[in-house]
């Protein structure tokens, strides 16, 4: 979601898997890997375990987001991926670029900060069918992009329920879900999951996999008890109803269990959420991880 569903590539000669904030953070410790350095940090030998490309509010659309300063859309992050490009083959060889894992996490923003956005026009200009077919379309040809430039193993994850984040609850004058929004979301990622398919058919030597953050996270939401969640209502840091209308401030001060809460603040969910969603895509079945999980991918030999 805003600010932590955003996508990171990485380049390491050691199956590593770049990751999107604490969630992926948790997979690359489980492939034994450090934390991986943001794309401004990534110098000299910092950068050959992975570098994490990530950008608040970016999104596919390059219009997406576009209300916050500085973010990077998947298109600007792909070339600055392509930007290191030649340092990373100069140092371990144009081989290893293929034994590396590509983590992309993109779509939650060109909702959340594009078509849900009362300030954009998109809604009026697509319905949700032809909206989602449109990130769909322009995802394929970025996750091509990525291809032709010597990716060959991908993460690709699909977008979280959204219906129940804090956000959503504080603008409902009920202070309820906004089921209304999984009805868009639910679509997406099932065109997301057929496009990973058609990929893996489409593109030799590579493999894509799809990881159902939707299912996982919804999961969570239903039985928060069997989880140790007692808080699945609001944000544990963050101002406003349910502390959902504006994320965590530096200096705020937030809950004092952050273990008992599902969400962190107004989209995203705590380290404690992602630890689960990490093991999960990174040994869970078909069911949540498909054709294979992380695991498997990091064995994967073409």
């Amino acid at each position: 979601m805003a600010g932590r569903l955003c996508p990171t590539i990485d380049s390491s000669p050691h199956h590593a898997v770049h990751m999107m904030v604490m969630n992926f953070y948790r997979r690359t410790e489980l492939l034994g890997l450090p934390l991986l350095p943001s794309h401004n940090d990534a110098t000299g030998d910092a950068a050959l375990h992975g570098v994490n490309y990530a950008s608040a509010a970016a999104g596919i659309l390059d219009n997406t987001g576009q209300n916050f300063v500085g973010r990077t859309p998947f298109n600007g992050q792909i070339k600055n991926f392509e930007a290191t490009l030649d340092q990373v083959r100069r140092r371990l060889g144009a081989g290893e670029l293929a034994r590396s894992i590509f983590y992309v996490g993109m779509g939650s923003n060109d909702y959340l900060n594009n078509y849900l956005m009362p300030n954009y026009n998109t809604r009026n200009e697509y319905n949700g069918d032809q909206y989602s077919t449109l990130l769909v379309q322009q995802y394929t040809k970025q996750l091509t992009r990525l291809y032709n430039l010597g990716a060959r193993r991908f993460v690709i994850a699909g977008v979280g329920s959204m219906a129940c984040i804090p956000n959503m609850r504080a603008r409902n004058p009920a202070n309820m879900c906004s089921p209304d929004v999984d009805d868009l979301i639910v679509p997406f990622n099932s065109k997301v999951r057929s496009m990973v398919n058609t990929l893996n058919v489409n593109l030799p030597r590579a493999r894509f996999i799809f990881v159902d953050t939707y299912a996982m996270i919804s999961e969570v939401l239903r039985n928060p008890w069997s989880y140790g969640f007692s808080v699945v209502d609001r944000g544990c840091c963050g101002i406003g109803r349910n502390r959902g209308m504006i994320t965590c401030l530096p200096f705020q001060r937030p809950c004092l269990d952050r273990n008992a809460y599902i969400f962190w603040d107004a989209f995203h969910p705590t380290e404690r959420v992602n630890v689960l969603l990490g093991r999960a895509a990174y040994s869970g079945g078909a069911d949540l991880v498909h054709p294979i999980n992380i695991q498997q991918l990091a064995a994967w030999q073409p």
